[in-house]
């Protein structure tokens, strides 16, 4: 069991904090709505009045947030994760945020002793309850060996065999890199798609029949 801290409490973040919690670790939480946290309060997590206080309560802090704006708002000042982060911690970014910005705090984080990796991931809440998250990790590769386990507990397939799929990808910002590259096919994949359910649509194929049949085909991928 992890002493744990999480930031960001939104639909994504408040997944993931509630599966933290349903793999035994503890866990002390802060979101700006405090309200949204009551579930996981009922469920044992534990409150903190602000960044600071989670980064002070728990040796590795999580946060997830919608831009690189909100997590310099929670990373930043008196309040800030920054200020009470402490040496041997570990912060880990799961937000989608610039690359510069999160090269930026994890300066700062390092600073204090600390160490930061960027994990942003590939999925959506129907992949996240399935345990079917790709995570993918910027950083030092011996901060990714400490905290892969704790990631894994949020990526767990559930098919045998399957395994975890928790990728160390480089030095910090590179799993940022690797989530544009992730969201740029998949514009294309939908592009495509919908130019192929156009083309049988036109040609007389019921539009219903095109989308079955293309979602049980070689194309079919979790996007479809």
């Amino acid at each position: 069991m992890a002493n744990l801290g999480f930031v960001g409490m939104g639909v994504m973040g408040g997944l993931m904090a509630e599966k933290l919690l349903g793999k035994g670790h503890q866990l002390t939480g802060y979101n700006r709505t405090k309200s949204k946290c009551q579930p996981l309060l009922d469920r044992g997590m534990k409150w903190a009045d602000s960044p600071r206080a989670v980064a002070a309560a728990a040796d590795v802090i999580f946060s997830s947030v919608t831009n690189s704006e909100a997590l310099l708002a929670i990373t930043d000042g008196p309040d800030g994760i920054v200020a009470g982060i402490g040496p041997g911690k570990i912060y880990v970014d799961m937000s989608t945020v610039s690359v510069a910005t999160s090269r930026k705090v994890a300066a700062k984080i390092r600073e204090k002793g600390a160490d930061m990796v960027d994990s942003p991931v590939s999925g959506t809440v129907a992949t996240l309850q399935q345990g079917k998250l790709s995570v993918m990790v910027g950083g030092r590769r011996e901060t990714f060996d400490r905290v892969k386990p704790i990631l894994e507990d949020l990526s767990q397939f559930p098919v045998a065999g399957q395994g975890n799929k928790v990728t160390y990808v480089g030095e910090n910002g590179l799993a940022l890199v690797m989530k544009v590259a992730t969201n740029l096919n998949l514009a294309v994949q939908m592009l495509a798609f919908s130019e192929a359910v156009l083309l049988a649509e036109k040609s007389g194929i019921a539009r219903q029949t095109a989308v079955d049949v293309l979602t049980h085909s070689a194309i079919a991928s979790p996007m479809v």
